[in-house]
């Protein structure tokens, strides 16, 4: 099993009001230079929202939502300090609910 991690919000907040292109662009070309793996990825509409798990935490964030999907923690926490006004959380995955951690709806 995998924890990946997340922050979330409506897709408007993070994919228009916040400069979070910038951020992931500045990330991916740290990886590039320093040759490690992408493991973070920006989903829209992200299913695992709709899990009991995060039914209350889904009743918080306009829709449509989207969130940064990450197996780093260290990134997420960077991301919610950033931010601020997103909500994160925390899964396994594979799991009963969440079979598939970057399907969409």
């Amino acid at each position: 099993m995998t924890t990946y991690y997340f922050v979330a919000a409506s897709e408007k907040f993070l994919t228009v009001e916040e400069p979070l292109e910038e951020i992931l662009k500045e990330r991916v070309r740290n990886y590039k230079e320093n040759k490690k793996e992408i493991d973070f990825w920006l989903l829209k509409n992200p299913s695992f929202l709709q899990t009991t798990k995060f039914t209350d935490l889904k009743a918080k964030i306009p829709s449509p939502s989207a969130a940064v999907l990450s197996t780093d923690k260290k990134f997420i926490t960077f991301l919610k300090l950033r931010l601020e006004f997103v909500a994160v959380g925390e899964f396994e995955s594979p799991s009963a609910e969440i079979i598939d951690p970057f399907k969409v709806d």
